[in-house]
């Protein structure tokens, strides 16, 4: 996404304001580099003249990108310059990925080119599993900062989560 602490984002140089041009720019930029044997760009915000970079990515056109955000602005971020898309929201992800679909279809693009991941979800597998047969492609698990003996266990958990819901 394109950030939503202001004042870390200040701190390191990004005026809070134009974030989410900064991102677009970023994203488009990044495509350039990937997919051009000579990328050039000239953004407001990032620059370069005629280069070469190498090597390119494996995966083709390029890697994927995928774009958090809540609904609506997010997904139409992720709709418009992403191969996925990240909701914050997480409650809610049911209610609107129906709106979501029709917004990718309204833009020209299939829903289901567009892959959903969700993070933070929670131990519990009924709830993956009912995520994954609304759409949901991956969930990323949260783990705390805090040493292996907490953190091993919880892998332990989301392992057996995972082989649950994916047999």
């Amino acid at each position: 996404g394109g950030g939503w602490n202001q004042d870390e984002m200040e701190n390191h140089g990004t005026v809070y304001a134009t974030r989410f041009k900064r991102m677009r720019e970023s994203i488009e930029a990044m495509k350039e580099v990937w997919t051009k044997s000579e990328a050039e760009y000239h953004g407001e915000f990032v620059h370069f003249d005629p280069m070469i970079a190498r090597p390119k990515p494996v995966q083709k056109p390029h890697p994927p990108i995928h774009v958090g955000g809540a609904f609506p602005h997010g997904a139409r971020r992720a709709i418009r310059y992403g191969d996925g898309w990240i909701p914050t929201a997480r409650g809610e992800i049911a209610e609107v990925l129906p709106k979501f679909r029709e917004m990718a279809r309204e833009a020209g693009r299939d829903p289901a080119s567009i892959e959903i991941t969700s993070f933070g979800l929670g131990e519990d597998p009924d709830r993956v599993k009912r995520w994954a047969e609304i759409g949901v492609a991956r969930v990323v698990p949260m783990f705390p900062p805090e040493k292996a003996d907490t953190v091993l266990p919880i892998i332990d958990r989301w392992t057996k989560i995972m082989r649950q819901v994916n047999g």
